[in-house]
């Protein structure tokens, strides 16, 4: 047992003053098998406390529906394994690159209903959530014998919103469920975010990427008592689907990392290790200064730069980093862990049989729903996934451009079996069957929860079309091997690339480890190997190849199954090693 407090300048464990060195690690971005292999590399590092957020959307699919909440326990258990502390901030809006920021489709979907506000409706959900959620902490807490040394409320709240009472409801809902050890706050070190986000008697903490004493002079402002904590130091960064990949000098980095420590604050690096958002679970941002303009995708990888890469190892950046750490820790730091195996040799994957897009829908897609206006994904229980549309245009009538306005997120269009463009000149009468694929929920700013599909409906002319039969197939239905066997797969012949489906492929594997798969001219879709799904993938770059964890592989015989939405490429995949580290 000890005793974790927040002082007048400083942290103090049992009265002792102790400086934070922390990294963020999401446990739900990394293979269990794999956990005590990347918390022995933030050790190494010079680390002694590991960071977590907690996606509700992961552990509540479906509403009332819980999910392996045990995994966070398991998660910290494994920290205090590891020898660090831990940082738990469970939202219940976490952000993170993550779907929905982490908000379940089926809450944001309610109509009427305001997230991130004092609405009772969404108090009631969360105080149900956290009274399952906070069982997997409150036991793990430090004054327990636990490594549990802080708790978050809410996530960057000042980059939202301004509701003090939603809070202070949060705060007292997390000391109700039996929180005892210090909350706190992180904002953005700008008047009006820590403003609105941070709490009278609760700490409050910065994120920034740079210029640590201006951030903290900010802080000072605000806060003229208390330890100074950099909750989020941003030492690389994501990508988005269509964009070039973000990159950020490691000696750069290094040198901000510094400056933090100089001002005699605590840190958090964001990430430490980023991971992959598996299972199609990576979020979506919009453009502009104001987060309102067009959807921008993130990327199934979270490698995020960070020190230790998407595959366990360490960079450039993590030798700087632990030269620059190693003068703030207590004695020398542990050796690094022995690296994770990969695989031995290449293997060629070949693509064997298939089943149409509809053949998938059809047999594994939810009920369909008729409809006068077209439903939306949240309506149709689609979290990740697609929704396919059909529509009657009335006719005799001359042609007219078929719109989708409010499409989210993107679209291909049939009509009387033919493929044809969203915007297409229709005549009457006419069959119109419309595939809308998400492509990740906004997971900041004002357009978060928005809708996915037609939800501007469907306009010939000026006029909507009413009358819509609409079936949708979550992701998850994929998952595992029971519903996929039930599909009626038949053998690849010539003509089939370029068609869209769900194809089948085997391989062999002698020596198995950390892998990277490879789709040349398969267009978008997603990917699972032996019913684990490793995310989309998508011709438009910048991330070519999927991670495969190696605890996935199995020695001889392996499954694969693509989902493609826009144009199966050729029937031979690659499966090979992790590539060099990047610098």
């Amino acid at each position: 047992m000890a005793d974790f407090t927040v002082g007048e300048e400083d942290f103090r464990i049992d009265g002792r003053p102790v400086r934070l060195l922390s990294g963020a690690l999401h446990y739900f971005r990394v293979h269990e098998g794999q956990w005590e292999h990347r918390l022995a590399m933030l050790r190494a590092l010079g680390l002694n406390t590991v960071e977590t957020y907690v996606p509700w959307n992961l552990h509540e699919p479906r509403e009332g529906d819980f999910r392996d909440v045990q995994a966070l326990g398991r998660f910290l258990d494994a920290a205090q394994r590891a020898g660090l502390w831990a940082v738990v901030r469970p939202g219940p809006y976490i952000c993170a690159e993550w779907e929905n920021g982490g908000l379940p489709h089926w809450l944001t979907g309610v109509p009427g209903l305001r997230v991130r506000t004092r609405d009772a409706e969404y108090l009631r959900r969360v105080d149900r959530w956290f009274s399952h959620l906070l069982h997997e902490v409150v036991p793990r807490q430090i004054d327990r014998g636990g490594p549990v040394i802080m708790v978050q409320v809410e996530n960057e709240y000042g980059s939202y919103g301004s509701d003090q009472v939603y809070l202070r409801h949060l705060a007292d809902l997390l000391r109700t469920c039996g929180v005892s050890v210090p909350l706190f706050t992180s904002d953005g070190p700008e008047d009006h975010m820590l403003t609105g986000g941070s709490l009278p008697g609760v700490l409050a903490t910065a994120n920034f990427g740079a210029d640590a004493r201006a951030g903290f002079d900010v802080l000072r402002r605000h806060r003229p008592s208390g330890p100074l904590m950099c909750m989020e130091f941003w030492c690389g960064w994501f990508d988005h689907w269509g964009a070039e990949g973000v990159v950020r000098d490691p000696a750069d980095a290094a040198g901000a990392l510094r400056e933090v420590l100089e001002c005699g604050a605590s840190v958090n690096l964001y990430m430490a290790h980023g991971g992959t958002s598996f299972g199609g679970w990576a979020g979506a941002n919009r453009s502009g200064e104001l987060h309102d303009g067009a959807l921008m995708p993130t990327v199934t990888s979270y490698d995020y730069g960070a020190p230790v890469d998407e595959y366990g190892r360490p960079t450039e950046k993590f030798w700087l980093f632990r030269e620059v750490l190693a003068g703030y820790g207590d004695g020398p730091l542990p050796r690094l862990p022995p690296a994770p195996p990969a695989l031995a040799r290449p293997v060629g994957v070949a693509v064997t049989g298939w089943v149409s897009l509809d053949e998938v829908m059809d047999g594994l897609g939810g009920p369909e729903q008729v409809t006068g206006a077209p439903p939306t994904f949240e309506e149709l229980d689609v979290d990740r996934g697609l929704v396919r549309y059909r529509v009657e245009v009335p006719g005799p009538r001359q042609r007219y451009p078929l719109a989708l306005p409010g499409l989210r997120d993107v679209a291909v269009m049939y009509v009387d079996g033919v493929r044809a463009e969203p915007g297409a000149e229709v005549a009457g009468p006419a069959s119109v069957e419309v595939w809308v694929e998400s492509l990740g929920r906004v997971n900041y700013g004002p357009r978060l929860g928005e809708g996915k599909g037609l939800t501007g409906g469907v306009l010939h002319e000026r006029q909507f079309l009413h009358g819509f039969r609409s079936r949708g197939l979550r992701l998850d239905t994929l998952d595992g091997a029971g519903a996929v066997a039930r599909l009626p797969f038949r053998p690849v012949e010539r003509g089939t690339a370029g068609g869209r489906g769900l194809f089948r492929a085997g391989f062999e594997v002698r020596g198995a480890g950390d892998a990277v798969l490879e789709l040349p001219g398969w267009g978008r879709g997603f990917v699972w190997v032996n019913g684990f799904c490793l995310g989309r993938y998508w011709s438009a770059g910048p991330q070519d190849a999927l991670y495969v964890p190696g605890p996935v592989l199995r020695e001889d015989e392996n499954e694969v199954w693509v989902l493609e939405f826009e144009a199966a490429g050729e029937p031979r995949l690659r499966l090979g090693p992790p590539p060099p580290a990047a610098r």
